[in-house]
């Protein structure tokens, strides 16, 4: 530091009073913006990106893709700013997913529900759509039941008190109900009587719909308000049907004559088990925008003790089952935890080496402050408390005491010199500002590409990043004013006396000394150390990878997809197996089950506290293994998890072509690959569930000679197979469908094709004029920007997806595939061979702008790249202790190495910023290496320490959020450790030997001088 920096060092020294003031104000501003900060599991970020979904009833896949799927891609890829479009077609549902510009996420997606809304209105059988912008919160985030009594007056309670009272609360988004009990009006008919009174179900269906419309007629002109004439009639019970009356050939007669009509019971309305039983209401909540999970959860806790006060809970129970706000609160409160655990820690290891209380106290104080300050800074950015946050916090407290670590042990070591309070913090200050403000740029400017990386983790990343970066700066500016301020008076000046050099001191400082004194034994260390990391490389095999790593909150999420065509009694059956099976295993405490159509979407509470006996992980595994033992016995097609942070199952191969045929071949043959994989399980193919369909085939001379024709005999097939919605009934305040069906069902073929038509010569079999071919249909298809593709997906089980990835990377390409076919990894597998070049580019960014701070601080060319040969022994140091503790490399772990790259290089950039302080003092380079190593051996220990100290309680976090710390920390713990100690021995080899290197260019360029000047005096 400059003379200029002393004088600011004086100013504020001698400006207490400011500094007192100014450290007041933060604690204030700080303790108000802790109470303004909120707490949510994850940070809220913005998705590029818009969801469409449309319900089409029964329609087949193939047929939902002409009509609907491919319409709607075909539109919106034409969209400006849409950059990938990718649907999933089923059967009656169409799914389109459209990735767009960032920054244009809004807008884009209007444009887009503009389309769909467009080309759904001109599709028959549509009964629902959704297109909306994706966003990061849940639907839903709040669970509960209503169980153990009538179901009737169970469903009065869920639809008459429970869901408006929450639907008011400003909180609560949305509110659903499933497994409610719903009433349907049933008209059946009997064909016989039909036939007898020479009616058509449709003149029929006519006279009903009829019986109950409002309309229009037209307008009185003739009176002075010229009124509307209205046409209202409405049916309000079974008897109104009942007695409608239709016109026959023969007179009137009514409803009742010619059908049945009564109330039933909707079977298909009851579509969630809870263990088992079907006699429960579950019950989803959806929280507003503006609301953390916290807040909804407290709002809606208050509401609900207000029902039950009030009496409305009686003869059946309302429990609460999941709620995200408890894992918020779980996972904020344990790094919390781990945060003061570290920070007492560090200052332990503080006192330990200083064994100064007054000295300690600074520091202590030092470290509240620099946290209300990154509070302030937090709050003024609208971040909240989350697990990310609060784990860059925790990273950041056990580096944050490093600047004034430096500094302090700076001044104290002046002080023991017998330097008065005043020159001590001048001197000891400036000794080390310059290194203080490169060992904090170089930490920041690492995170800096972080905003390189795409996707919902690199939203994720940034926040985190910014987190650690607002800490250190706010570390050092309290180094640079709470620190000399209060050394000035705090600390005890000491009386100069000569300091007894330790044991280790002189040990270390003999080593060293042997290193630089011959070129060879630098050299030699070099080599010895390069071969270190070359070798560590071969244990990167040996590491669990994966992309982010589970949550351990002692619940879980599965899908369990189904075969096709099950009836709502083979679906009771395989719900009942399922939750039996759930039910033996261990530390599972209860389950629900939700049918959503061709797949069940389960949820599972595990034990908690002093009840659990077995890991998490294990009870995962558990699980699955359990339920796809199932598949052999029950119509189960694959079973996966929803555990990780991705959708979808881990493994996904897409194969991309027309013709169905070929990629089925396809996927046969990848799925033959993928069964000699170890690990890899569950193994399924999109294209491989398919339907049955029957296709009317006609004998068109049979018609012709009949005189049947088109026209007569679709709408006479579909009459066989009537049951359908013709309106509503308003019945005592309740409206129930009004649906109209035969009293017997045509439910096989033979009874379709012994059905009699009416023709010109009499009745005829049906058979008489067509027949039925079995073809089969897919149930998924899929397109990636219009082109079709199917998906041979997996899981994986005891094994990683590092592993997994390089086997299936391997398999494919040593695939041979057809022309105009194309196989890839997609999914988690996609993922993370995309964030693995996300992390490489990164890595490289951030070792290019370290140097380029460092060599514009030290104004030198060499000596930021001597400092930046301690990385590749971090890395050393991290494989090491990944390996040793089999934590998983993901993109957590992997933010942990880039904050390492920043940290270690602080311990060298000490140690060369003293070793050229030396230089210039006119030390020879050896002694100066020499020296600076023993000088500064003592505070590379201690921030050394100190941040492993402060880190240790987030490596050894086995919470719900363990396994976002454990790896993060185990990282930079093992990284430091071994290449703190590295760097007393390699810097010192690497700047002897570049010292050399240039000391020989030198002494060349001067040879080569004086003979250039021996030649010029010989011509003269």
């Amino acid at each position: 530091m400059k003379s200029g920096g002393t004088r600011l060092i004086k100013f504020i020294v001698n400006r207490k009073i400011l500094v007192g003031l100014l450290t007041v104000l933060v604690l204030i501003l700080g303790v108000y913006s802790l109470t303004k900060l909120d707490e949510e599991l994850m940070p809220e970020v913005s998705f590029d990106g818009a969801y469409v979904a449309v319900t089409a009833g029964d329609m087949a896949a193939i047929e939902v893709e002409r009509n609907i799927t491919t319409p709607i891609e075909q539109s919106i890829i034409g969209v400006d700013g849409v950059e990938d479009v990718s649907s999933t077609t089923n059967i009656g549902q169409s799914s389109i997913q459209v990735m767009i510009e960032k920054g244009r996420g809004e807008d884009v997606s209007k444009e887009i529900q503009t389309i769909v809304n467009s080309v759904t209105s001109n599709v028959s059988g549509v009964t629902d759509v959704i297109a909306e912008q994706v966003s990061m919160s849940s639907s839903y985030e709040f669970f509960m039941d209503v169980s153990d009594g009538d179901m009737d007056e169970m469903t009065t309670f869920a639809e008459e008190v429970l869901e408006p009272r929450l639907e008011e609360l400003s909180e609560v988004k949305d509110v659903l109900l499933m497994g409610i009990q719903e009433y349907e009006m049933v008209v059946e008919f009997d064909k016989e009587e039909l036939a007898e009174n020479a009616l058509d179900s449709s003149q029929v269906i006519s006279v009903i719909e009829q019986a109950s419309t409002e309309a229009t007629l037209g307008e009185l002109t003739g009176e002075e308000e010229q009124p509307a004439l209205r046409w209202e009639t409405d049916l309000s019970s079974v008897e109104d049907v009942a007695n409608i009356t239709i016109p026959t050939q023969t007179g009137f007669i009514q409803v009742d004559d010619i059908a049945d009509v009564s109330i039933q019971p909707i079977e298909t309305s009851s579509n969630v088990w809870k263990e088992g039983s079907k006699d429960f209401i579950f019950v989803q909540i959806g929280r507003t925008a503006d609301v953390t999970q916290i807040e909804m959860a407290d709002a809606i806790r208050e509401e609900i003790q207000k029902i039950k006060d009030e009496g409305l809970v009686d003869e059946f129970e309302l429990n609460e089952l999941v709620a995200q706000a408890d894992y918020v609160e779980d996972s904020i409160n344990g790094i919390t935890e781990n945060i003061l655990i570290g920070g007492i820690i560090a200052i332990i290891v503080l006192l330990l080496y200083l064994r100064n209380i007054r000295a300690t106290i600074i520091i202590g104080i030092s470290i509240p402050t620099s946290i209300l300050l990154t509070f302030i800074a937090m709050w003024l950015l609208d971040y909240s408390f989350n697990m990310l946050t609060m784990i860059a916090l925790g990273l950041g407290i056990a580096m944050m005491v490093d600047s004034s670590i430096v500094i302090l042990e700076s001044i104290f070591k002046k002080k023991e010199q017998g330097l008065t309070a005043l020159d001590a913090v001048l001197k000891g200050t400036k000794e080390v500002a310059s290194a203080v403000i490169a060992s904090m740029l170089t930490t920041i400017v690492v995170f800096l590409p972080i905003g390189l990386m795409g996707g919902d983790v690199g939203q994720f990343m940034v926040i985190l990043s910014a987190v650690v970066a607002i800490t250190l700066i706010s570390s050092v500016i309290v180094a640079f004013t709470i620190i000399p301020t209060l050394s000035v008076n705090f600390l005890k000046s000491r009386k100069e006396k000569k300091q007894k050099e330790g044991k280790l001191i002189r040990s270390y400082g003999n080593f060293i000394s042997w290193v630089v004194n011959k070129k060879r034994h630098s050299i030699a260390v070099i080599g010895i150390f390069f071969l270190m990391f070359a070798g560590s490389i071969f244990l990167v095999f040996k590491i669990p990878m994966t992309i982010m790593p589970d949550m351990l909150n002692r619940y879980t999420e599965l899908m369990v997809d189904l075969e096709t065509g099950l009836s709502i009694d083979e679906k009771n059956e395989v719900a009942m197996k399922v939750s039996d099976t759930l039910e033996e295993i261990d530390d599972v405490e209860s389950s629900y089950i939700m049918d959503e159509g061709s797949m069940f979407y389960i949820l599972i509470n595990m034990t908690k506290g002093d009840d659990i006996t077995t890991e998490q992980k294990e009870v995962n595994e558990n699980i699955l293994s359990s339920l796809r033992g199932l598949a052999d016995d029950f119509p189960i097609s694959n079973v996966q998890s929803m555990a990780s942070m991705s959708s979808g199952q881990p493994v996904q191969i897409q194969i991309k072509g027309e013709d169905f045929e070929q990629l089925q071949t396809l996927a046969g043959s990848v799925a033959n690959e993928l069964e000699g994989i170890e690990g890899v399980v569950g193994i399924t193919n999109s294209i491989e569930r398919t339907s049955i369909e029957k296709v009317v085939e006609l004998d068109r001379k049979a018609m012709e000679d009949k005189g049947v024709t088109e026209v007569q005999l679709r709408p006479f097939i579909q009459q066989a197979f009537l049951d359908m919605p013709i309106g509503e009934v308003t019945t005592n305040e309740d409206t129930v469908p009004l649906v109209v069906k035969w009293n017997e069902e045509v439910d096989n073929e033979n009874e379709l094709l012994d059905l009699t038509i009416p023709t010109m010569e009499g009745e005829e079999r049906l058979s008489a004029f067509i027949d039925l071919q079995s073809v089969d249909t897919p149930n998924e298809i899929s397109h990636l920007d219009g082109e079709r593709f199917i998906t041979v997906s997996a899981d994986i089980e005891n094994t990683d997806l590092g592993t997994v990835n390089r086997e299936v990377q391997s398999m494919i390409n040593d695939m041979d595939t057809p022309s105009g076919y194309a196989i890839s990894a997609g999914g988690e597998l996609e993922t993370q061979q995309e964030l693995v070049n996300d992390m490489i580019l990164i890595f490289v960014i951030s070792i290019f702008l370290v140097y380029l701070v460092m060599a514009v601080q030290f104004n030198h060319l060499a000596h930021p790249i001597i400092i930046m040969s301690v990385i590749p022994m971090a890395f050393v140091g991290v494989i090491i202790g990944l390996f040793a503790t089999q934590r998983e490399l993901s993109i957590m772990s992997a933010m942990g190495i880039i904050l390492l790259v920043g940290i270690v290089l602080n311990n060298a950039i000490l140690l060369v910023d003293r070793t050229n302080q030396l230089r210039r003092e006119g030390i020879s380079a050896n002694d100066a290496v020499v020296r600076a190593g023993k000088d500064r051996i003592r505070p590379i220990f201690m921030t050394t320490f100190t941040t492993v100290g402060g880190m240790l309680p987030l490596a050894l976090a086995t919470g719900t959020t363990g396994n976002y710390q454990a790896p993060m920390a185990t990282a930079i713990i093992s990284g430091l450790l071994f290449a703190t100690m590295i760097t007393l021995v390699l810097v010192p080899a690497v700047y002897r030997t570049f010292n050399a290197i240039g000391s020989g260019f030198t002494k060349l360029f001067k040879r080569k001088k004086k003979r250039q000047e021996v030649v010029e005096d010989q011509a003269i």
